[in-house]
C-alpha cells in the first residue's frame, strides 16, 4: 500500500481542481433533480436552499481543517480595519459571486459558466498591475490577454438567445452576463485581500469569510424576497445530497487542495490550477451530456492557449514555496461558492 506521504504535491492538486471543477455540473444536476423532486410545487434544492446549505457545509468542513487557528489568542489580533475587510471580502466572494454563478448556470450551459469564468485571473491580474503595482513577466500579461480575447470570443460567436440583452454593438445572454457578474465580483475580492489581508492566516481567512458570507446571503434574501424561500431547507431531501456533496466536494476538495499546497511550488499551483477549464468542460459533458458549441470550442482553444502562456510566465520567474497570497488567488477552486 502506497503511503499518503510518498504521493507528490502536484497528485493533489489535480485530484482537487478535478473536484471542484465538477462542481459546475454536479450543481446543475442537484437541481434539476430536486425539479422531478418537487415538493408540493416547490424545488426543495433551489439556489437560495443550496447556498445556505452548502455554506454550512463548508463552515463545517472550514472548521474541521483550520480549528487550531481558531484560538482566542488569534482572534485578538483582528482589528476592525481586519473586520471590515473581511466582511467586504466575504460579501462579494461568499455571497454575491456565488448567487451570480448559480443564477448563471440556471439560465446558460455549464460549458458557458466555466468558460466565462475564466476572465477571473486575467482581471484580478489587471486590477492588481492597476492598483497594487505588482510587477509580472510578459508571458503572464500576454497569456492573460489571450485569455480575455478567449472569453470574448465565447461570448461574440454565440448563437442568439431570446433573453439577449443590448450593450452597445455587443449582445449578451442573462446567463452570460451573471457569469461574468460573478467573476468580477470574485476578482474584486482577490484583491482586496491580497491589498488587505496578507498576514490573516489562510483558514482563519476562510473561516470568517464563509460565516460572514453566509449571514450576508441569509439576510440579503430575506429583506429582499421572503423568508418563504428557506421553507425547505431543513428538507431531509436536500440534506441527504447536500452531506453527499459536501463530503466529495468540499471536504474531499479541501482536504487534497491543502494537502497540495503543503508540498507544491508556485509553477506547480499554476500548472494545475490551468486545467480547471478542461476538467470542468470534460463534468458538464460526462454527467449532463452537455457537448461544446462552435463558440465555446474556439473561445476555449484561445483561452487555453492564454493559461499555456501564463504557466511558461510563472514557470520562469524566480522560484518560490506557494504563499499565502497565491494560496488565496487559488481560492476560487476553493470551497461550495454554488458552482
Amino acid at each position: 500500500m502506497v503511503s499518503l506521504r510518498r504521493i507528490p504535491g502536484r497528485a493533489y492538486l489535480i485530484l482537487a481542481v478535478i473536484i471542484f471543477a465538477a462542481a459546475n455540473a454536479i450543481t446543475r444536476k442537484l437541481s434539476d433533480l430536486g425539479a422531478q423532486n418537487a415538493v408540493a410545487g416547490r424545488n426543495p434544492i433551489s439556489f437560495c436552499n443550496v447556498l445556505f446549505v452548502g455554506n454550512l457545509v463548508a463552515l463545517i468542513a472550514l472548521v474541521t481543517l483550520y480549528g487550531r487557528e481558531l484560538s482566542p489568542h488569534t482572534w485578538r489580533h483582528l482589528s476592525w480595519r481586519d473586520w471590515g475587510v473581511v466582511s467586504l471580502i466575504a460579501l462579494l466572494s461568499g455571497a454575491l459571486a456565488p448567487a451570480l454563478f448559480f443564477m448563471a448556470l440556471e439560465q446558460t450551459s455549464v460549458n458557458t459558466v466555466v468558460l466565462l469564468g475564466r476572465i477571473e485571473p486575467p482581471l484580478t491580474l489587471a486590477l492588481s498591475v492597476w492598483f497594487l503595482r505588482e510587477r509580472v513577466n510578459g508571458w503572464v500579461v500576454v497569456g492573460a490577454l489571450l485569455a480575455f480575447v478567449g472569453v470574448v470570443l465565447t461570448i461574440v460567436l454565440a448563437p442568439s438567445s431570446q433573453q439577449e440583452m443590448s450593450m452597445g454593438m455587443l449582445s449578451i445572454g442573462r446567463g452570460e452576463l451573471m457569469a461574468l457578474g460573478g467573476a468580477i465580483a470574485a476578482a474584486v475580492a482577490t484583491v482586496i485581500s491580497k491589498a488587505g489581508l496578507v498576514q490573516l492566516p489562510l483558514g482563519l481567512f476562510n473561516i470568517a469569510r464563509t460565516a460572514i458570507g453566509t449571514v450576508i446571503f441569509l439576510v440579503a434574501v430575506v429583506l429582499l424576497f421572503q423568508p418563504s424561500h428557506f421553507m425547505d431547507v431543513f428538507h431531509p431531501f436536500l440534506w441527504r445530497w447536500m452531506l453527499l456533496y459536501g463530503v466529495i466536494i468540499v471536504v474531499g476538495g479541501q482536504l487534497a487542495w491543502t494537502q497540495g499546497l503543503r508540498h507544491s511550488q508556485a509553477a506547480e499551483v499554476s500548472l494545475a490550477s490551468s486545467f480547471s477549464p478542461i476538467a470542468g468542460v470534460l463534468a458538464a459533458y460526462v454527467v449532463l451530456g452537455e457537448v461544446p458549441t462552435a463558440a465555446q470550442y474556439i473561445g476555449g482553444v484561445v483561452i487555453l492557449l492564454g493559461i499555456a502562456l501564463n504557466h511558461w510566465g510563472v514557470s520562469h520567474a524566480p522560484a518560490k514555496a506557494v504563499s499565502t497570497v497565491l494560496a488565496r488567488e487559488m481560492d476560487h477552486e476553493i470551497g461550495f461558492r454554488g458552482i
